[in-house]
């Protein structure tokens, strides 16, 4: 992993220092003026000096180095529109997941997915609140079907991720939190009895908890879920879950018109900041969560880097290995000092401190150390990024010094 870090910083480098130009009024730089090489690298820096980032749950090690290079090829196309790499990519992910490409569907990132998920399934109650609306013939992509509004609430897990709640607030639907059981997992059964119509939210591994709902009940859930209910399972940390409890759900959407499964790009393959996701679920769902899209919404350095990254099986088992040693570290010294953690099959960690999280949140940022936002649901817990080895040494060093 320490090749993905030197040709990170090495090919930026190259890249920045070739004479691209880069305006940024606040920073006074002219478009005239070539962005010299350390103007560039001081521009582009994403963290003070001496500041650990363990908030984001992203991951620390970066793209695959075959992804980067892709990017770096991918400068001479960056004029013509992604179309016919869009398809590469949605290939590429319809073997890999089994599926037909007609049941997979590009966001820029699976926040975008999860943004569709909530225009297309939720909604006003009210009679006549989903009437059809036709829709103009598009110019490239074919034409679309009649637009049916979503209708229902948005039900979810408190905590979650909550991202996608106030996209339903804004479509007016109701959203109702059903707080996770006494083992972190969703309380199934409660979102089964309050569906009607709208969309069910499952975030599986959970954020910010990172335990998982195990998949029997999963599977009995989906069998009992109404089909006019939407269920959108998001599987953006599936590859950090090795407990035999867990599975991904989309061999299931085959089954199950009413499943529509998100992954993103963002975590093992270390592209948060490059905005690649999908969905894979039936073709009716997908031509509902069509008309909601903009058109090229993933840019073409995202799918590029993409596809090259499903041809690096290190990317994952390097990133797996790496995440389940430094987290294992990290626990074990937490457990020493007393605190316990929620089981985590993702790449952070939920931290019980015993007491009000807010004033320890603030005393790390003091100390330099980034961490989770609070969550009321648990005001006892911390949530904590898995990072590298040294930056999870600088959390302890510094969680130490306050809870002494």
């Amino acid at each position: 992993m320490k090749t993905i870090n030197s040709l990170s910083r090495r090919k930026f480098a190259q890249l920045l220092g070739a004479g691209a130009t880069y305006a940024v009024a606040q920073s006074g730089v002219s478009w005239r003026t070539p962005l010299r090489a350390a103007d560039a690298r001081r521009h582009f820096t994403s963290m003070p000096a001496g500041v650990v980032r363990l908030s984001a749950n992203e991951n620390p090690y970066g793209p695959s180095p075959i992804a980067l290079k892709a990017m770096t090829d991918a400068f001479s196309i960056s004029c013509r529109y992604p179309d016919e790499h869009a398809d590469v990519l949605i290939e590429a992910l319809a073997r890999l997941n089994g599926v037909n490409r007609n049941q997979i569907l590009l966001g820029n990132g699976s926040g975008e997915i999860l943004k569709l998920c909530a225009a297309a399934f939720t909604g006003s109650l009210e009679p006549g609140s989903n009437r059809p609306v036709e829709l103009l013939p598009r110019s490239r992509g074919g034409a679309l079907p009649s637009f049916i509004p979503g209708r229902g609430k948005m039900i979810v897990a408190d905590p979650t991720f909550e991202a996608i709640l106030n996209h339903a607030r804004v479509n007016q639907a109701e959203v109702l939190k059903v707080p996770l059981t006494s083992s972190f997992s969703h309380d199934l059964q409660k979102m089964l009895a309050a569906a009607n119509q709208g969309l069910i939210y499952i975030c599986n591994p959970n954020n910010p908890t990172a335990s998982i709902t195990p998949k029997k009940e999963m599977r009995e859930f989906l069998d009992q879920v109404p089909r006019d209910t939407m269920v959108l399972v998001d599987e953006a940390y599936h590859h950090y879950a090795d407990s035999p409890e867990y599975e991904s759900v989309i061999p299931l959407v085959k089954n199950h018109s009413n499943l529509i499964v998100a992954r993103t790009f963002s975590k093992i393959y270390g592209m948060a900041g490059l905005r690649c996701g999908y969905c894979v679920a039936q073709p009716e769902a997908m031509q509902r969560l069509r008309p909601h899209q903009t058109w090229d919404s993933v840019n073409i350095m995202a799918i590029t880097a993409a596809t090259a990254s499903l041809e690096d099986a290190d990317q994952v088992t390097n990133g797996q290995r790496l995440n389940r040693e430094t987290k294992k570290f990290v626990t074990d010294e937490l457990g020493s000092l007393g605190y316990a953690s929620i089981p985590s099959q993702a790449n952070f960690i939920m931290v019980n401190v015993k007491r009000e999280a807010r004033p320890i949140i603030a005393a790390l940022a003091l100390r330099g150390v980034q961490i989770g936002r609070p969550f009321p649901a648990l005001p006892n817990h911390l949530r904590v990024t898995i990072g590298k080895r040294p930056e999870m040494e600088t959390f302890l060093s510094a969680f130490r010094q306050i809870v002494a």
